[in-house]
């Protein structure tokens, strides 16, 4: 099937600007003027502006064996109704997790024909593994997750930094680090008052952790990419290991970017994550980080769980499930945000679809220009919406952005020129796939 796509802002990797994208058998066949003759039926976007499928590299889909938390189905129709047409789903929180190529393989049985987007997986790195690491990555993984903390699911523990140089060593790959350092953790009481939480997760337990992961990763020559990174503290230490040579990336996610730790309800325990949302000032931080590109990417860290689990009846926040579904709203939030700041659409799609598929690998993908696929999103920069959970496609309407005012709303979604509706045609994606 041949169409065009008639827009007067379509994000181009070089920025926006008024054009025609034409597109044949799932692929951008061309980017023309915006006057320019069109090739099969012309579909003129009107007011909409035109953006690539978001990419986001951090999900936590949970099934098999978790899928009462969230499942496929749920998590990339989400996915799909929020503007992101790629996922790479994390290794955990599954059962089994990620850890071998039979566990890969028992994943990817359980999301055949329930995917609405393109899905791809990471691989994890757990102590007693890394002999299994080289044929996961042969098998198609985009990297290996750790934790230098306590996951909070029994069956993904963490990595010692004697571990972490055992993986590193194990195979040249990708290794994406959850950095807390338990030792810098203090023991949190049962308490309703989000104060008490965040002082138990202290901004030093971030960056002590990401100097292990740097200089482990200095010593294997390894690449390296911390994970959600919430405290502005390590920003330096970043910027001095990439300076001096180390390959390290690093990404935040909108809730860091958006919301207030001073400003949590008692007892609103779907703001609980890990690491936590922090104050106002360490969030400019952030932003300061994405300006400077030491933060080259923001993705969802959708992590959700059960009502039950998130303890949305005590409001106890030592208990609750640490996670937040975000992964329908990402760009909504940070656009909003974004805006405010200064920043340009083109930056968000930057951060949100170009660097997310750099990461990865993934040249086809987060980019509108000739040859990639044809995953786009018409968008409506200037309409608002507020957030209603009943409105939400993930598993549980828990969010903590229920009732706030967003600003961009998604009219469509196409992947590989089809238009994502209620039947799911999302494929599975390999690392190094250029489909």
């Amino acid at each position: 099937m041949t169409f065009t796509l008639r827009s007067r802002q379509v994000y181009l990797p070089d920025g926006p600007r008024p054009a025609t994208v034409t597109v044949h058998d799932g692929r951008i066949a061309a980017v023309g003027a915006v006057d320019a003759p069109c090739d099969g039926e012309l579909r003129d976007l009107g007011d909409l502006v035109l953006l690539p499928g978001l990419v986001d590299t951090h999900v936590h889909v949970n099934e098999p064996g978790r899928t009462e938390w969230e499942g496929f189905a749920t998590a990339t129709r989400a996915a799909a109704a929020g503007g992101v047409t790629t996922i790479v789903d994390m290794p955990l929180n599954s059962l089994p997790p990620t850890t071998s190529v039979a566990a890969l393989r028992e994943k990817q049985a359980a999301a055949t024909g329930q995917c609405f987007v393109d899905v791809g997986f990471w691989g994890g790195a757990i102590p007693g593994n890394a002999g299994d690491l080289p044929a996961l990555h042969d098998a198609g993984v985009f990297g290996f997750k750790s934790f230098l903390v306590d996951s909070g699911v029994p069956e993904f523990p963490p990595l010692d930094r004697a571990g972490l140089a055992a993986a590193f060593a194990a195979v040249d790959a990708l290794f994406i680090v959850h950095a807390e350092d338990p030792a810098q953790l203090r023991d949190a009481a049962a308490s309703r008052a989000y104060a008490d939480f965040l002082a138990s997760r202290p901004p030093a337990a971030e960056v002590t952790a990401v100097g292990t992961a740097l200089a482990v990763a200095e010593a294997a020559n390894a690449r390296v990419h911390i994970l959600h990174l919430s405290a502005a503290d390590a920003l330096p230490l970043l910027r001095a290991a990439a300076a001096g040579g180390v390959r390290v990336s690093a990404e935040t996610c909108p809730h860091y970017l958006t919301l207030d730790g001073l400003a949590v309800p008692d007892g609103a325990t779907e703001f609980k994550c890990c690491p936590p949302i922090r104050d106002p000032a360490n969030q400019d931080g952030l932003w300061a980080g994405l300006a400077d590109g030491t933060i080259s990417v923001i993705v969802s860290d959708h992590s959700p769980s059960t009502p039950h689990l998130k303890r949305r009846d005590s409001g106890d926040f030592a208990a609750a499930w640490g996670g937040i579904a975000s992964l329908q709203l990402g760009l909504s939030a940070v656009w909003t945000a974004a805006q405010d700041r200064g920043f340009t659409l083109a930056d968000v799609v930057r951060w949100m679809a170009l660097g997310p598929a750099d990461l990865v690998g993934l040249r086809r993908k987060g980019r509108i220009e000739p040859g990639a696929d044809a995953d786009l999103v018409a968008f409506a920069p200037d309409e608002s919406f507020v957030v209603d959970g009943a409105a939400l496609h993930h598993k549980h309407p828990v969010t903590p952005y229920a009732g706030t005012t967003l600003r961009g709303v998604v009219h469509t979604t196409w992947l590989r020129g089809a238009r994502v509706g209620d039947t799911p045609h999302g494929t599975f994606l390999r690392r190094e796939d250029d489909r």
